[in-house]
């Protein structure tokens, strides 16, 4: 009878003891604005303001129709009344799945504040003219790299460097116009989960809900 491989375990690292405390404000309902975005303008304008590394990133968490879910961080580019806004290309896994299931849950993280806000959204094209007014914004370098990257899926480095040489040529001296596959998305939310690191980990939550009539309610949950 042949006897299975032995294996070998492999080298674990205990981080049972790993951990620290929080130290972050009240989050109160009394204290709150009656509307989630306003309470998150003032958050991620104090991480700016902070000067934190990254403030604008987010993780964009996608999933095919069958459940198997994905993340990935993303800038932030722009954030109103009607939702938060993200640029990349359509023809991306992440464009894949929202093309087939048009939500997404996104995650702002600010550690040296202790605080995260957790987003869930339906998720939307922008019109054509605003992702061209914004992808004209952009460095010619990114432009550049946007076309060198335009409809792949695998490539070799040496493959991606000689397709950004010949996007460099192509468009010399003149205005880089934005590849077809190249957007920007609206997430419009319906839930927004505030939450704030407290001692003892008694942490804030405060959880924003949009109803049928368009009305924002209130709720906190147990940390």
């Amino acid at each position: 009878m042949t006897r299975p491989p032995t294996l070998r375990p492999f080298a674990s690292t205990d981080l049972t003891s790993e951990r620290r405390d929080y130290s972050g404000p009240r989050l109160l309902e009394a204290e709150s604005p009656p509307e989630p975005l306003e309470l998150f303008s003032s958050w991620i304008e104090r991480a700016r303001s902070d000067g934190l590394l990254d403030a604008t990133a987010m993780v964009v968490s996608t999933a095919t129709p069958d459940g198997r879910p994905s993340a990935r961080v993303v800038l932030l580019k722009g954030q109103d009344d009607r939702g938060f806004v993200f640029f990349t290309r359509y023809s991306t896994q992440k464009g894949a799945e929202l093309a087939a299931n048009p939500r997404a849950s996104l995650l702002f993280h600010w550690r040296e504040l202790d605080r995260q806000v957790r987003i869930d959204a339906s998720i939307e094209r922008l019109p054509l003219h605003e992702s061209e007014e914004y992808f004209a914004s952009r460095p010619r370098l990114s432009q550049l790299a946007a076309h060198a990257a335009s409809r792949l899926e695998q490539v070799a480095a040496g493959a991606l460097e000689a397709r950004f040489a010949a996007a460099a040529e192509r468009w010399q001296d003149r205005p880089i116009e934005m590849p077809e596959d190249w957007g920007g998305y609206r997430a419009r939310p319906g839930r927004i989960e505030f939450w704030q690191g407290r001692p003892n980990r008694l942490h804030d939550r405060l959880v924003y809900e949009l109803d049928a009539t368009g009305r924002w309610s209130r709720h906190r949950l147990a940390p």
